[in-house]
């Protein structure tokens, strides 16, 4: 039995009489605080709560002299006589009281309505029938009409109403019939009545009237038959009860918009759970899948927002940089109203947003979401190896659901969210399936239109969807799946950047968590700089927002702690506040030295220096490189070996040197895994520079690939490679000439304060970083010249 609040009611307290809910009562009252109760109904609608007394010739009685139990009841008619008043009454529900206030004019009770349940247990169906076919034997043995009996109780709805109206037809003992108020469960009530009518060995004959109904139908051996037969006889009893809900769902089918196919299999399917028993677990699995059904949008889609000033404004106003997933926004809905002016169906776009983590690749998939006016989804994939996370479990096992995508579909409530696929990178496989093979699918708009989930069972148009993936990294995305999605990398943000996205979003934020404003803390962009230098090392913000917070609690602490005014954050404080720098930056060498190059690497936390250092040992050939280096990165040690050894002609060096010298390379920071080909000129540069003796310039940074015959290969990640030389001090960048494109990328005033060197091959490297030495020359004009790009004024180069 459910409980409700209810709100509070005027009290009439009863002396020996007790108004059963369905029932009516006539009352004498003549007590003040009683007259005054019947007052202050009338005011309220003619409601109020009846409770009756324990002493019934106490007059005044105290709240704990009252039942706990009461009735809520409507006054039906008044009338006064002299000094009292007559009142018809009928009570409507059981009341719980709670509390009891007693005032000069009267009582007031804060009550809780016992609620009726609205469907009933088999038992207490049976129950019912019993009770009434006693109750009817009962009154023909007075010499009453059976059938007029059985129409007196035929206006009762439910077991509960056939109770109560029993109860004040046969209790006529008021603490009787308060017992049988205070017996709250309708089962209770139906047993009660049933002993007191014709005793227990009734409800006996009633099972043994069952058995023996089931026993003419089937062998005695057959004992599972008999279970079941046994079980269609209590259904028949029931009269069909589950016959409400099957109307109800078919006319939710026709009410709601489904395609055609489905609005078929939906009916079949409703057709199917009229015929199994309700008692059958066949029966639940049934009706989840026809819920599944008709909660799924299949038609229901949200009106675009066109608005490419709103949607502007909106991811603007949301994430800093990022022009070019912005321009491909405004450019997907530019072709989406024009698509729909010319009356072609647009197909749906799909998105793969790659960078290191906390650039703000989920939260850019909610500012997509905002400004196209759709609804957003977020599915993370990251540990999913079970292809049926994706295409959901078949029918025929046990707790079976759909995938994810269709959950997704059901809480975005259209069929054209935005769904962001997150983590894609990290999905792996098993035994179980590849759940990269089931998004092939879903990702490819000309297959998606009839995505198929296990389930289900039934095609779901998927093209309407804008999907945005996520991923740190494309190594691991099959190549397949990347074919379907067009790739938008999303670099590392820079110092500057970190600083005015911390001015502008994180440090607002922080301080309307914590409770603070920017008149109660005070953090200078000098103190936020110094945060991102010495406290932080990402490529996004995640962990500066979260450095910031730590500032803001501590200052919040102080606040309350007592300090009076603004709290400025002062580097002292900062360093109270967040420890010792964690970060030292990366310097460039304050000096020329031989055999020490200064290369350039990048990772998923940005970019970064990464110093080479080769020495030269008497030996007989040997190399030993150190640095944790992988497999890629000692081959290209071995290539920039072998292209020193085929020009030591030109770099008058002895030919036979590798038969009396050993070689070490080392990359410090020992404990840290190194891998890729970008280090391969930096590393022959400095085998150059141990053999020749002449000094590497310490205000050169370089990256790229080597071959065997010198030639400079392409390399990734040079924007964040050129960020972090920028950084250390670093005056001149060594690049490949195939990267010459990605110049652009690099800010305007980074390109400004950096010399940039487009090469081709190894000669031209040399040419550029190493010093000239007059003992040993190496007439440098024998060497190829550095390539020359031309490029915009605010960018040098040579």
């Amino acid at each position: 039995m459910s409980t409700a609040a209810m709100p509070i009611y005027p009290l009439l307290t009863l002396k020996k009489t007790v108004i059963l809910p369905g029932t009516e009562a006539r009352l004498t009252i003549g007590r003040r605080r009683s007259l005054a109760a019947v007052d202050s109904a009338l005011a309220m609608a003619g409601t109020l709560v009846v409770s009756t007394q324990f002493n019934g010739e106490d007059d005044e009685p105290c709240p704990e002299g009252l039942n706990r139990i009461g009735t809520l009841v409507r006054i039906l008619d008044t009338g006064k006589q002299g000094g009292t008043r007559h009142v018809a009454a009928i009570g409507i529900a059981r009341v719980e009281l709670l509390r009891v206030e007693l005032s000069a004019s009267g009582y007031t009770a804060e009550v809780c309505v016992l609620e009726e349940p609205s469907t009933y247990s088999a038992m207490e169906r049976t129950l019912e029938s019993h009770v009434v076919e006693l109750y009817v034997e009962r009154e023909e043995g007075k010499g009453r009409s059976g059938t007029e009996a059985r129409e007196e109780l035929a206006r009762c709805a439910g077991p509960s109403e056939v109770a109560d109206y029993l109860g004040s037809q046969l209790f006529t003992d008021w603490q009787e019939r308060q017992a049988f108020l205070a017996t709250l469960h309708p089962a209770d009530r139906l047993e009660r009545l049933a002993i007191s009518i014709g005793g227990e060995a009734a409800i006996s004959d009633l099972d043994s009237r069952i058995r023996n109904r089931v026993r003419q139908q089937i062998d005695k051996s057959q004992r599972e038959y008999y279970l079941r037969e046994q079980l269609k006889v209590i259904h028949d009893e029931l009269s069909g009860e589950g016959g409400s809900e099957v109307e109800a769902l078919r006319e939710k089918v026709e009410a709601t918009n489904l395609p055609e196919e489905v609005a078929e299999r939906a009916l079949r399917e409703i057709s199917r759970l009229e015929r199994v028993p309700s008692t059958s677990p066949e029966g639940g699995v049934i009706r989840t899948y026809i819920d599944w059904i008709l909660a799924l949008p299949w038609s229901t889609r949200s009106a675009d927002n066109y608005d490419l000033r709103h949607a502007e404004e909106v991811l603007d106003n949301d994430h800093y940089g990022m022009e070019k997933v912005k321009d491909r926004i405004l450019e997907f809905l530019a072709v989406r109203e024009l698509t729909t002016r010319s009356g072609e169906e647009p197909k749906g776009a799909i998105l793969c947003l790659v960078g290191p983590p906390g650039v703000g690749k989920t939260s850019l998939g909610q500012s997509i979401a905002r400004s196209l006016g759709r609804s957003f989804v977020r599915i993370s994939l990251g540990g999913v190896r079970d292809e049926a996370e994706i295409r959901g479990h078949r029918r025929t096992y046990v707790g079976a659901l759909p995938g994810r995508l269709i959950h997704g579909l059901r809480q975005a409530g259209t069929s054209n969210p935005v769904m962001l696929l997150d983590e894609l990178d990290k999905m792996s496989s098993d035994f179980r399936g590849d759940p990269a093979a089931a998004m092939l699918e879903v990702l490819d708009p000309e297959q998606n239109r009839a995505f198929v989930d296990h389930y289900m069972e039934l095609p779901y148009d998927l093209s309407k969807v804008l999907f945005i993936a996520t991923a740190n990294t494309l190594d691991t995305v099959p190549r397949p799946l990347l074919d379907r999605m067009e790739v938008v990398h999303l670099g590392g943000y820079t110092e500057d950047e970190k600083v005015r996205i911390a001015r502008g979003h994180l440090l607002p934020r922080q301080l309307r968590l914590h409770g603070l404003t920017p008149s109660s803390l005070e953090l200078s962009e000098r103190m936020l700089r110094n945060i991102v230098r010495y406290h932080t090392r990402e490529a996004g913000v995640r962990n500066l927002e979260r450095q910031i917070g730590a500032v803001c609690r501590k200052s919040a602490r102080r606040l309350v702690s007592g300090h009076s005014g603004r709290v400025r954050v002062t580097s002292h404080m900062l360093e109270e506040y967040l420890g010792r720098p964690r970060h030292v930056q990366d310097v460039r060498s304050s000096s020329d030295q031989i055999g020490v190059a200064m290369g350039m690497a990048w990772t998923e936390l940005g970019g970064s220096l990464l110093p080479v250092e080769v020495a030269t040992l008497p030996g007989k050939g040997t190399v030993t490189v150190t640095g944790r280096l992988g497999e890629v990165m000692q081959e290209s040690a071995r290539a920039a070996l072998s292209y020193t050894r085929s020009r030591a002609q030109d770099l008058r060096i002895a030919e036979n040197f590798q038969e009396t010298t050993d070689w070490h390379i080392h990359l410090p920071e020992g404990a840290i895994p190194k891998d890729g080909p970008s280090a391969g000129i930096t590393m022959a540069l400095g085998m150059i520079s141990a053999l020749t003796g002449r000094p590497i310039r310490a205000d050169v940074a370089m990256t790229g690939e080597i071959t065997l015959r010198g030639r400079v290969l392409p390399i990734g990640g040079f924007k964040e490679k050129v960020l972090a030389a920028h950084q250390a001090g670093i005056k001149q960048i060594v690049a490949p000439h195939d990267n010459a494109h990605d110049f652009e990328e690099i800010p305007r005033n980074v390109r400004r304060e950096l010399q940039f060197h487009w090469v081709r091959n190894m000669d031209e490297v040399l040419a550029i970083a190493l010093t000239p030495d007059q003992n040993k020359a190496v007439d440098l004009r024998l060497l190829s010249q550095p390539a020359t790009l031309e490029v915009p004024m605010h960018g040098r180069t040579r």
